[in-house]
């Protein structure tokens, strides 16, 4: 396995970034599809959230950013959903609301219809992108971000991780590939890395894995590519530079 210089990772930039977003949500789509009737009520690795929920909060995030007459009104009904608590949270509670009462089917086809035309909004929002927002990561650390990091990373992050919740909610294997899974995890590294600014060298495995190392010495680290980004989350334990949270 060659080793890739973190410095050499390029960053995701349009039109990949609308390539990345179009191909994750057919993926999701897919995985859903795949789904057996008792998939849908299994518990997921999001607190309060099934499936099914999780499912409904992927397709309401989708179909937010298809179109400024839907990211609107979702925005304004979200901030009153989330009162004096992180906005995120309210954006996500207003979103499995709205999407509780479809069917199965019906979810997967809006999100199938979503997928490509959100990808394609997101990739043309020029003035957008230059718009300030504040997130909290999940270490409770609240950030300032441009809408532009948004659009084009963390709206595709999230599906993907919430791809490997699904995978591991319903012990089905997820379809894990070097140039879609294995492109994102790499940005994913890329960022951790600015964020500590430690040397490392880090031996991910699986098919979305890979080689990196950044400076000379410091921590040696093995780890599976798909839960390194799920420790990155929040949603495992991780401890030294594994500790560093990065947005999904």
């Amino acid at each position: 396995m060659s080793t890739t210089q973190v410095v050499d990772v390029p960053p995701i930039e349009r039109p990949e970034s609308v390539s990345l977003a179009t191909a994750e949500a057919a993926r999701m789509a897919a995985a859903l599809r795949s789904l057996a009737p008792d998939d849908w009520a299994r518990p997921t690795d999001c607190p309060d959230w099934d499936v099914r929920a999780m499912a409904g909060h992927v397709l309401g995030m989708t179909e937010t950013f298809t179109g400024l007459r839907r990211l609107v009104p979702t925005m304004r009904a979200a901030g009153k959903a989330a009162g004096d608590g992180p906005f995120v949270d309210g954006l996500t509670a207003v979103q499995v609301r709205a999407n509780a009462r479809l069917s199965t089917d019906e979810l997967i086809r809006r999100l199938e219809v979503a997928g490509p035309i959100a990808a394609r909004w997101r990739g043309r929002r020029r003035l957008m992108r230059r718009f300030p927002m504040k997130e909290q990561l999940s270490d409770g650390t609240e950030e300032t971000w441009r809408m532009g990091y948004l659009v084009d990373l963390i709206l595709t992050r999230d599906p993907w991780m919430h791809r490997v919740d699904l995978a591991r909610a319903t012990d089905r294997p997820m379809e894990l590939t070097a140039d879609h899974d294995g492109r994102i995890v790499a940005d994913v590294v890329a960022e951790w890395a600015r964020r500590h600014g430690e040397p490392f060298t880090l031996h991910l495995t699986g098919p979305a894995g890979g080689q990196y190392v950044s400076g000379t010495g410091g921590a040696e680290l093995a780890i599976d590519a798909v839960e390194f980004c799920r420790t990155l989350s929040g949603r495992a334990p991780g401890s030294g530079l594994l500790g560093q949270a990065v947005p999904f």
